[in-house]
């Protein structure tokens, strides 16, 4: 999938060196001692940076082309806005009244730094918690909608990316056909649904009440720290970069797992603390694999298109082969099974 080491230019990240960092740092007044740490991120490029003050901040820098200025200006008012509601989200610091700064060919922003762990989302009270305050981060939200991010809609998530693999030739030949029809049948099945009317048509994306949302809410995006004498400490949302209009549903899904009885015990905790903040509309339910359906294929499409980025086959050396691919048909056709099952219950 790669050109060649000798021929492929260098990608725009590879100059964004540890000096490159702490000069755009020095750019708006913050001094590092020279200690960075490159934290978890593909899409962009995250350094924890410890400060001359001995204090930490961390950089974000902007994947070029993903977003527009005014995209990213809109989730770092959204994350203002959760912070000013005192939800625990982690949004960028004011810096010379702005949030968002250029340097060189980069855009980034910097937030204060908070540590935390991985929730134990085995724990039901743990759950409880996290749904409180996932419905707080909601109920800001749907006070008014994004008018520069998207939607998270059948378009965007899982016609456009099946069509761009295709037209890019990116799926080996022997297993392409099959990965075709597997997606084709599961797109069908979302889009028959979307078009259903009736008492007897389907709950569809369509359907729901579209707000702004976290987008991406797994469990890597939560940080937990233990409770203090004060009682401070609990979960803290990090990460809005993906956040867009979508049904309240999508910020639920991703912290299920397991057997259809486990995840059906931690819905109902996270149900539980949700709706002591919000109402839920309990037909979002039949949206859970719909939506696990379209991140299969945009997740696909995702990689794919960021290949030409160094970090991706170091951190992904299994995909794009025809091993890869088989799964991922294997994956589909069992989505289309789940998607004609009856959906969870809470």
């Amino acid at each position: 999938m790669n050109p060649s080491p000798d021929t492929a230019p260098l990608h725009p990240f590879a100059t964004l060196t540890p000096d490159a960092v702490l000069d755009a740092l020095a750019s708006v007044g913050l001094y590092g001692d020279g200690r960075l740490m490159a934290l978890s991120s593909y899409e962009n490029r995250v350094y924890q940076a410890t400060l001359e003050d001995g204090s930490r901040v961390v950089a974000k820098f902007y994947r070029s082309g993903r977003w527009s200025e005014a995209q990213i200006l809109e989730e770092h008012a959204f994350a203002a806005e959760l912070m000013a509601a005192e939800v625990p989200a982690v949004g960028p610091l004011v810096i010379d009244g702005r949030t968002l700064h250029p340097h060189g060919d980069f855009q980034f922003s910097v937030s204060p730094w908070r540590g935390g762990r991985q929730p134990e989302l085995d724990d039901f009270e743990v759950l409880e918690w996290t749904g409180r305050f996932l419905a707080r981060i909601h109920a800001v939200g749907a006070a008014r909608p994004f008018t520069h991010r998207p939607a998270l809609d059948l378009q965007s998530f899982g016609t456009e990316p099946r069509d761009w693999l295709l037209a890019h030739a990116l799926i080996p030949l022997d297993v392409q056909s099959a990965w075709r029809e597997a997606c084709n049948a599961a797109l069908d099945l979302i889009a028959a649904d979307a078009q259903s009317t009736g008492a007897g048509g389907q709950f569809c994306l369509k359907n729901a009440t579209m707000l702004r949302l976290h987008g991406d809410c797994h469990p890597g995006n939560i940080l937990w720290t233990p409770l203090d004498e004060w009682g401070r400490g609990g979960p803290h949302f990090v990460d809005l970069d993906d956040a867009r209009m979508g049904p309240a549903v999508q910020d639920l899904w991703m912290l299920l797992s397991g057997d259809r009885r486990q995840r059906t015990h931690q819905l109902g905790a996270l149900l539980d603390g949700y709706e002591q903040f919000r109402p839920f509309d309990r037909r979002e339910l039949a949206l859970i694999e719909p939506l696990r359906t379209l991140r299969l294929i945009h997740y696909s499409a995702w990689l794919a298109r960021r290949w030409e980025d160094p970090i991706f086959p170091i951190n992904f050396p299994w995909f794009g082969s025809s091993d890869y691919w088989r799964g991922q048909v294997d994956m589909l056709h069992e989505q289309i099974e789940a998607m004609q099952e009856e959906p969870l219950v809470a």
